[in-house]
């Protein structure tokens, strides 16, 4: 259903069409948003634009709750005195102000198709890594001044579809419609290792065990997880399971002992992981909706400083982002709420908002194929919706927040990259939550 679609994103950067398609678009952002022309530019050019944001609160969600209020045992999220003293030493802003944007950074257009992922360095406000359908993996200094693309990895034959960061930041390992996977060494810009797939498959998913940075585990086409060592090319025997349908998305919780993997028939299943031989052991498994893909799991120990359950966050390709509670050490998964968002033909990926408030609420940011970015407070009942970006002209697949809050990277179908920079006064206030 997804992957079908893939020739569409292949439309290539030195196109007639693509080049018409850009400066019809530059023209139209000059008209729009009065950007001169001696200031912007085809390749990376930055411009200011104004998002969508409800900065008023719902009657019922007050700034500072009463003193009374406590945690019920339901494990909803309610402010309690000592969250009463953290929003005043944070400032006091609500949720919604803290994530008010008030226009784009800058913008990277390096890749000729679909960004299929995006992925900020650990603890780095600056490193940007973006795997494209274009068969290329980039990583961009946002911060610079001016922004750039340090480095565009050049190795696969066919799409990228993801890609991740070792804890260290040293290395970015990238999985490919090729059958490879690559790890690349960051600082000397160069390609380490090359492995193909065990059964000659399409790699679809990929990422670090964040347990044991010598092991990658990777998903296929043909249903496979499979754990590789990286440090010698070898998949450790035990270390590959099966499943139906193709696995599109993996999240392991922080110890590295629990996995989950998504495919394409709207299944997710947990794994042990043995982080001494790499041995998988098939655990739980839930389907989310009949045949409608997961395209992205994102895991979190806790929403917040009050709310402590370790918790899912998925994107189904039935037009509904997910919240699952994990529910004991096997990751068997409850739903907690849903929330609608226009999801149903493409890699659609979400994130959890990396910094932990004291404010009343909580927040996730999704893409979705209407071509916006959403904010949604998961704990608000009543429009839940925070704030919508609007800057793409397609749909938007992959999200990704820098550690601080200050800037969200967003790509979309035609290889565009936007980041988007917060406004000053909440950007203060989340450096001094953190």
């Amino acid at each position: 259903m997804l992957i079908h679609s893939r020739a569409v994103y292949l439309f290539k950067q030195e196109s007639p069409i693509r080049k018409q398609y850009l400066k019809i678009r530059s023209q139209l952002l000059q008209q729009r948003y009065g950007v001169s022309c001696d200031q912007s530019s085809i390749h990376s050019r930055s411009i200011s634009v104004r998002s969508s944001s409800r900065i008023s609160e719902s009657p019922e969600i007050s700034r500072f709750p009463s003193e009374n209020n406590f945690v019920s045992e339901h494990g909803a999220l309610v402010p309690t005195k000592q969250a009463e003293a953290s929003r005043a030493i944070v400032g006091g802003t609500t949720i919604a102000e803290n994530y008010a944007f008030v226009g784009v950074h800058h913008i990277f257009d390096q890749h000729s198709a679909g960004v299929t992922m995006l992925k900020f360095a650990n603890n780095d406000r600056s490193r940007l890594c973006c795997a494209s359908f274009d068969g290329t993996v980039s990583i961009c200094n946002v911060t610079a001044n001016p922004p750039h693309v340090e480095v565009v990895f050049k190795g696969h034959k066919k799409g990228v579809t993801g890609c991740d960061w070792s804890v260290s930041n040293d290395l970015v390992v990238s999985c490919s419609q090729d059958s490879t996977l690559c790890l690349w060494d960051v600082t000397s810009k160069k390609c380490l290792r090359v492995v193909k797939d065990q059964m000659g498959a399409e790699m679809l998913s990929c990422l670090f065990q964040p347990g044991n940075n010598n092991m990658v585990i990777a998903g296929n086409s043909r249903g496979m997880v499979q754990v590789l060592n990286v440090s010698t090319g070898i998949y450790p025997r035990g270390g590959s399971s099966k499943l139906e349908g193709m696995v599109l998305a993996l999240a392991c919780d922080a110890s590295g002992q629990l996995l989950w993997a998504g495919n394409n028939k709207g299944t997710i299943v947990s794994f042990l992981f043995d982080l001494e031989t790499g041995r998988l052991s098939k655990l739980r498994r839930l389907t989310v909706a009949e045949n409608c893909p997961i395209t992205c799991i994102s895991w979190r120990a806790w929403i917040s400083r009050e709310a402590r359950d370790p918790t899912l966050l998925v994107n189904c390709a039935a037009n509904v982002v997910c919240l699952f509670r994990v529910m004991d050490k096997e990751g068997s998964l409850q739903l907690k709420r849903n929330f609608p968002i226009h999801h149903k033909s493409y890699l659609v990926r979400s994130t959890f908002c990396p910094i932990m408030s004291f404010r009343q609420g909580a927040c996730v940011v999704t893409g979705s194929e209407d071509s916006c970015v959403y904010f949604l407070d998961i704990e608000r009942q009543e429009k839940p919706c925070l704030n919508k970006l609007q800057g793409h002209a397609c749909p938007v697949l992959g999200v990704s927040f820098n550690y601080d809050e200050s800037l969200l990277a967003t790509g979309d179908y035609q290889g565009l990259v936007i980041i988007w920079k917060r406004e000053k006064s909440a950007t203060v206030s989340a450096q001094q939550n953190t």
